[in-house]
């Protein structure tokens, strides 16, 4: 990995952290229930790319890992410290997927597409329908959001 092409990520607590460089094979958001509830959102924000292209910094030893039973490639990875969730490697062991929202440094490119888009969960909203705000509400004024 050359210096202009890592990328640095890290759990809540910073006990665990990891570096990724590209060129990463996909950049999307899963709406599949497993990754919903691993999540404990609407959908996660995964980066898929080729294990070589990933390793952990510090902290690997505070990794820990659940696979669930009837999963073909599904896993989740965490701080035992802090319970982030962290890139996990497939069962397959062909490709790591990056959660997103982990990285310290901004990669300069945004999701390409939704999975799972049927599995969504029902109370989803895209982002473009909902009013958006600075701070907390009350702080300052909601900023419209125009769809183009």
């Amino acid at each position: 990995m050359s210096a202009e092409e890592i990328y640095s990520g890290s759990c809540l607590c910073g006990d665990v952290q990891y570096e990724i460089s590209p060129p990463f094979s996909t950049f999307q958001y899963c709406h599949c229930s497993r990754c919903r509830k691993t999540t404990g959102s609407a959908h996660a924000s995964n980066i898929i790319m080729p294990p070589e292209q990933f390793r952990w910094t510090s902290g690997e030893s505070s990794v820990g890992r659940y696979e669930p039973s009837d999963a073909k490639h599904f896993a989740v990875c965490f701080c035992k410290k802090c319970g982030s969730n962290l890139p996990w490697l497939a069962q397959t062991g062909k490709a790591m997927i990056v959660p997103a929202g982990t990285l310290d440094t901004d990669l300069g490119v945004s999701p390409e597409r939704n999975l799972f888009w049927g599995s969504r969960a029902n109370w989803y909203q895209t982002v473009n329908q909902l009013d958006a705000f600075e701070t907390l509400p009350g702080k300052s004024p909601a900023c419209k959001i125009e769809a183009e």
